[in-house]
């Protein structure tokens, strides 16, 4: 019994030791790191594990066979069978599960051990079925839900968590890549949603980390091969900064087309457990065409650039592949974008590169490079973070040239999803389902601020029906400046400003009610402090009353008040990201 309280005073100088010392934060990170890297080998064995024992491949990847017995194709309806029953019973039972971006834009980094879960077994279903979806969302989930795991358990700030859970994703995807610096961006550009001095350490520390441990484990880095460097002019600055807008293009309709297709399967009549197997069975045709669309489409990536392609073949991938992917995550498999649009980009800049060369204008590209260009500008378009993905492309080629281009490419198409669109495809699927974020910064603070915290209760009432006569008896000028108006019932009906009721040329007999001004705007104790600026903008209004389900008066707030809040949050929000 004695020990108890010399342990928990034991754990509790644990755990302020990270919430006080940079050093151990960067210490946590490195063992986020490793157990990032190690996750990811996990999963990535499991998957082509599985694909292996599907299709009969041996250490062949599986969009790179050069051809599949038909039969083994089934693999794919009865997977997304499993996968459907499997996740039916678990959010049927629990939720939907937070992924690592809604986590740190939302949550402050929480995320459950469930959660990471079910979101890394769907995908390791549906990648190892062969369903045209990547895991680098299960070794990003994986990744984070690790740190956030560690963070919870050592009661981490707010702002420590959420950089912790960007290093543990980052990580996850730099050994996945062999790639520090594309982890890193990673971290930053699309899990933190901000660079910032005091996540650089922890995210560096966890990204080279998880790299150094797959490298010792004999994993190789994955490298692209060119042919030959060849010089870049401007005007091949101002072509590729071309393929990065139709890259834009592609990208936004490739989001719009999965979400359009998601709502069509959801408004069908095809029961909810038989989707993804229905959705198996459409991939099957597209597979016998050419297993390249199947999986990621990694080897398929390495045989394209490598050999000389016709061009018909390389825009009947494209077409198929597209489709793969879209059949593969609107009828309900799980796994994400990222090396698909690497794939899907390849093949835009490759039939980039030869539309090029059939125009006698324009100086001829070279494939190779158009395609690691057009990857860089897709992945940007669709997964975001132009610096990750141009961080990518230096990493798996080492060529700085060809960097800066691709630089280009990824800001234009950054830029002109941003300005049309506005979203990446995972804040797009979050945006359908009724979210409001845009990116990984944190705006969970201000669904905790809501009106009902904000508002002030106790507010001076009077029944409009009240004469002006009465209401100047229990007003009288300076008691207050606004009065909240009710009905017979108790039921909100306006407000009147109490110097009104003593305007010289205002008849005592009169109902207050006829000076009230509102009457059918008012706030909710649900509501968060951006809606409540909004509707205060949009009655420009600069006091409003507060009430329930029934219109019965709660509370009042003026719009003074709530800016102030606002804006204080805010800077809270900013010092504790920049570790002030």
């Amino acid at each position: 019994m004695l020990l108890a309280p010399a342990y928990n005073r034991g754990v509790s100088s644990f755990r302020q030791a990270f919430r006080s010392s940079e050093a151990a934060l960067i210490g946590l990170a490195v063992l986020v790191g490793i157990g990032a890297g190690l996750l990811m080998i996990a999963q990535h064995a499991i998957a082509h594990g599985m694909q292996a024992l599907f299709y009969g491949l041996s250490g062949a990847s599986l969009s790179a066979a050069a051809s599949i017995p038909p039969i083994r194709f089934f693999a794919l309806p009865v997977a997304g069978l499993v996968l459907s029953i499997g996740s039916r019973a678990a959010i049927r039972r629990w939720r939907t599960p937070v992924d690592v971006v809604e986590a740190n834009a939302l949550h402050g980094g929480a995320i459950s051990i469930r959660d990471t879960m079910i979101v890394c077994a769907q995908t390791i279903v549906s990648n190892g079925a062969g369903a045209s979806v990547g895991l680098e969302a299960a070794y990003a989930q994986a990744g984070g839900g690790l740190a956030s795991t560690l963070g919870a358990w050592l009661r981490l700030r707010r702002a420590d968590m959420r950089v912790l859970v960007g290093a543990g994703a980052g990580a996850a995807v730099g050994a996945a890549f062999g790639a520090p610096l594309t982890g890193a961006f990673y971290a930053f550009e699309i899990v933190i949603g901000a660079y910032t001095p005091a996540a650089i350490a922890p995210v560096a520390a966890a990204c080279l980390s998880a790299v150094v441990l797959v490298r010792l484990v004999g994993i190789e880095a994955y490298v692209v091969a060119l042919p030959g460097a060849k010089a870049i002019t401007t005007v091949d600055y101002l072509l590729y900064a071309g393929l990065g807008l139709i890259c834009a293009f592609v990208g936004i309709a490739v989001m719009r087309g999965v979400t359009s297709l998601e709502a069509l399967v959801r408004r069908s009549p095809i029961p909810e457990l038989w989707r993804p197997a229905i959705g198996g069975l459409l991939l099957i045709p597209l597979a016998m065409i050419t297993p390249q669309v199947l999986s990621a489409g990694h080897g398929a990536l390495h045989i394209d650039l490598g050999a000389e392609v016709a061009l018909r073949f390389i825009l009947l991938v494209l077409a198929v592949k597209v489709a793969a992917s879209t059949i593969s995550l609107g009828f309900g498999f799980r796994g994400g974008l990222f090396f698909a649009s690497l794939f899907i980009g390849s093949l835009v800049g490759q039939l980039f590169a030869g539309a090029i060369g059939h125009l006698a204008v324009f100086p001829p590209l070279d494939p190779s490079d158009a395609a690691l260009i057009g990857m860089a500008a897709m992945a940007v378009a669709i997964v975001g973070g132009p610096m990750t993905m141009s961080m990518l492309v230096l990493e798996v080629t080492h060529d700085f040239a060809l960097t800066s281009v691709a630089i280009t490419a990824a800001l234009c198409a950054s830029t002109f999803v941003r300005e049309t669109f506005g979203f990446s495809f995972s804040t797009w699927r979050l945006h359908m389902r009724g979210e409001s974020i845009r990116s990984a910064r944190d705006i969970g603070w201000m669904r905790t601020l809501t009106v009902g915290k904000m508002m002030q209760r106790g507010a001076e009432t009077a029944v409009a029906t009240m004469s002006v006569a009465e209401f100047r008896r229990r007003f009288p000028l300076g008691s207050t400046n606004k009065v909240v108006l009710v009905d017979s019932s108790g039921r909100y009906s306006g407000i009147v400003e109490t110097a009104k009721a003593f305007d010289g040329g205002m008849s005592s007999d009169v109902e207050i009610g006829t000076l009230g001004i509102l009457p059918d705007v008012a706030l909710t104790p649900d509501q968060n402090v951006r809606s409540a600026i909004q509707h205060f903008d949009l009655s420009e209004a600069d006091y409003l009353a507060v009430i329930d389900d029934e219109g019965s008066v709660l509370g009042t707030l003026s719009e003074r008040f709530v800016h102030r809040r606002y804006s204080d949050e805010v800077e809270k929000a900013q010092r504790e990201m920049f570790g002030e």
